[in-house]
C-alpha cells in the first residue's frame, strides 16, 4: 500500500505541504514583527520636547512671532501673556462662550482649547488682523454703526466669527448668520444689533425690526 503521506517521486506529500505552509507562516509573521518595531524604534527616536519651554513660532496677522512656551501652553495664552496681541478674551476657558475665537487658515476656532505648539504653520489671524492700519474692516465698521456692542467683551469673538461667515458666504441669510455665531455667546443680549450688522457688512438690506419673545 502507498503511504498516505507520501506520493509519487517527484511530488508534493501532505507532510511536505504542510511544513512548507508552516514555514511562510512564521515567515510572515517575523517580517510584520520587524516591521512593527522598526516603526516604534522611529517613534521613540523622535525628539520629546518639554516640559520646559521650547522654542515655539507661529505666524500671526501675517507676522512671525517667535515664542519661549511650554508644550502646555494654550494659543490663547501665547497670545495673551507671551505677547500684546489681547484681544481674543478669555471667558470661560471651555470652550462655551467663543470670546477667544480666532481664525486658523481661515477657520474660526476656540483658541483656548488650542495649544500653541500645534497651531505652528498655520496662518493665525486674531482681531487685531482684522483692520488694515487705522482702516477698520467692513465688518468692524457695521458693529459700530449698528451699536452690535455693548459691553465689548465678546465682540472680538464674534468679529473673527462673521468675517470668517462673509468669507464663505457674502450674502448669508438670518438663518446662516445665527448658525455661524452659535458658537459665540453675548451676555449683553445684543444679537438683534449683530445680525443686523451682518447684513450692514454683507449689503443686504434687512427690517430693523427685533423679534420680542415672551416667557
Amino acid at each position: 500500500m502507498n503511504d498516505p503521506e507520501t506520493a509519487g517521486a517527484g511530488s508534493l506529500s501532505r507532510r511536505t505541504f504542510l511544513k512548507g505552509l508552516g514555514t511562510s507562516a512564521v515567515a510572515a509573521v517575523a517580517a510584520q514583527t520587524t516591521a512593527v518595531a522598526a516603526e516604534l524604534e522611529k517613534v521613540n527616536a523622535e525628539k520629546i520636547v518639554g516640559p520646559g519651554p521650547v522654542p515655539v513660532t507661529l505666524n500671526v496677522n501675517g507676522r512671525k512671532l517667535k515664542l519661549q512656551l511650554e508644550p502646555r501652553v494654550t494659543l490663547l495664552d501665547a497670545l495673551r501673556n507671551y505677547s500684546s496681541l489681547t484681544g481674543a478674551k478669555e471667558g470661560c476657558d471651555r470652550a462655551a462662550c467663543g470670546a477667544c475665537t480666532v481664525l486658523l487658515d481661515d477657520t474660526p476656532i476656540y483658541s483656548c482649547q488650542k495649544l500653541a505648539v500645534e497651531a505652528q504653520g498655520r496662518e493665525i489671524t486674531t482681531v487685531e488682523g482684522l483692520a488694515k492700519g487705522d482702516k477698520l474692516s467692513k465688518v468692524q465698521q457695521a458693529f459700530i454703526e449698528k451699536d452690535a456692542l455693548q459691553c465689548g467683551y465678546c465682540t472680538p469673538g464674534f468679529l473673527i466669527s462673521v468675517t470668517a461667515l462673509l468669507k464663505q458666504n457674502p450674502h448669508p441669510t438670518a438663518d446662516e448668520v445665527k448658525h455661524a455665531c452659535a458658537g459665540n455667546l453675548c451676555r449683553c443680549g445684543t444679537h438683534p444689533h449683530i445680525l443686523q450688522a451682518v447684513f450692514e457688512a454683507a449689503g443686504v438690506k434687512a427690517t430693523s425690526k427685533t423679534e420680542v419673545i415672551h416667557v
